[in-house]
């Protein structure tokens, strides 16, 4: 499966965004999704996943604030930001893994054998 990852931007702080996560060559409602992002100088770290069958997971950091969800119709995942902060400045990537049991959310990078490009989210002070 080939990922696209979209929409990110330079926001200010409170601002929203909504990242899209476009799969193609295979439907991806067969693998778990997650968002990870990288800031300048820090590991890559896990933000959010979703299973299969629609259960999610959210990192503490953002917690309250994103969510993920996905249209296995239009074989897109997102993630909607919403009272982003600058310490969410970073590049957001989207990963998928397939899997065979429905609630499963892989959250380590590792874990994902699938990657799009990323997309960078800026959000100013």
């Amino acid at each position: 499966v080939q990922l696209q990852a979209s929409g990110g931007g330079l926001v200010q702080t409170g601002d929203s965004l909504r990242l899209s996560c476009a799969a193609s060559g295979r439907t991806v409602s067969n693998y778990a999704v997650g968002w990870f992002r990288q800031a300048p100088g820090k590991e890559r770290e896990f933000v959010a996943g979703v299973s299969t069958n629609g259960g999610s997971y959210n990192a503490d950091s953002v917690k309250g604030r994103f969510t993920i969800s996905r249209d296995n119709a239009k074989n897109t995942v997102y993630l909607q930001m919403n009272s982003l902060k600058p310490e969410d400045t970073a590049v957001y990537y989207c990963a998928a893994k397939q899997v065979y049991y429905g609630g499963y959310i892989p959250s380590g990078m590792n874990q994902y054998d699938f990657w799009g490009q990323g997309t960078q989210v800026t959000v100013s002070s």
